[in-house]
């Protein structure tokens, strides 16, 4: 079976690649669990200084594989548990003790666009398109974005971005904080290593520490909202609605 995470230990950066091209690295369980699984190996390995998180293809990640829409659930039960494992990656990545450069390209949707945002330094190639899907399909965003996004770009536009799913290039995700650098296609990975490398050869401890104060002081309320978001989307995943306007995307 193939792996739908890959990952590599470089230099001290581990480099961790979505890996499912034919579908636009889009998140389904099993992607979940080895990424998941990569990031707690990452975290907890005293050889890793930084972390670097791309995807395979032609895309970062496309958001939830709406193709799966019908497995990723049918109980309550069973929604809360795939919820909750989203909502686990984004605490590995933002109050995790290594820091987590994003190489972004192609299309960052949904919960790709939220793990975006999940990074501590989002480096995107031009022509990346990116936008919140969510509340048009009747589910709800998820990755702690009703609180990290309003402090990135405001919370009006912070709204407008997420009731009306707007989407936006790597360009104005610069502009509005949401990117970190924009960079030529060609050369996005060579510009995600080399400052995951930069934060590499800096004093672990130090950078440890430095992540964890600024994320714990700045998102004093993170877990409250992924708490709320958590309720809100598991609501939005059993409203028969929700599986109409999912079948209906992009007929």
């Amino acid at each position: 079976m193939t792996s739908v995470v890959l990952s590599e230990l470089k230099d001290g950066v581990f480099t961790i690649t979505l890996n499912r091209p034919e579908r636009l690295n889009a998140i389904n369980p099993a992607l979940l669990a080895e990424l998941t699984a990569a990031l707690s190996a990452a975290n907890g390995d005293a050889g890793v200084r930084a972390i670097v998180l791309c995807g395979a293809g032609r895309a970062f990640c496309a958001g939830d594989d709406l193709k799966e829409f019908d497995q990723q659930g049918r109980s309550p039960a069973e929604v809360r548990a795939y919820v909750e494992t989203i909502q686990e990656v984004t605490r590995a990545i933002s109050l995790g003790n290594k820091m987590v450069v994003g190489a972004i390209h192609g299309w960052a949707v949904g919960g790709g666009l939220e793990w975006v945002i999940n990074c501590d330094l989002a480096i995107m190639a031009e022509g990346t398109r990116c936008f919140f899907p969510e509340i048009g399909l009747g589910v709800f965003v998820t990755g702690g974005v009703t609180t990290l996004l309003p402090k990135l770009v405001g919370l009006r536009r912070a709204r407008e971005l997420i009731l009306f799913g707007e989407r936006f290039d790597a360009r104005a995700a610069l502009e509005m904080g949401i990117a970190w650098k924009v960079v030529p296609p060609g050369e996005l990975m060579a510009a995600a290593q080399a400052t995951a490398r930069r934060i590499a050869a800096l004093p672990a401890a130090q950078v440890s520490d430095l992540k964890r104060v600024l994320n714990r002081a700045c998102h004093l309320d993170l877990e409250g909202a992924l708490a709320l978001e958590t309720e809100a989307t598991v609501r939005g995943f059993l409203d028969p609605e929700t599986r109409a306007r999912v079948a209906r995307f992009g007929k």
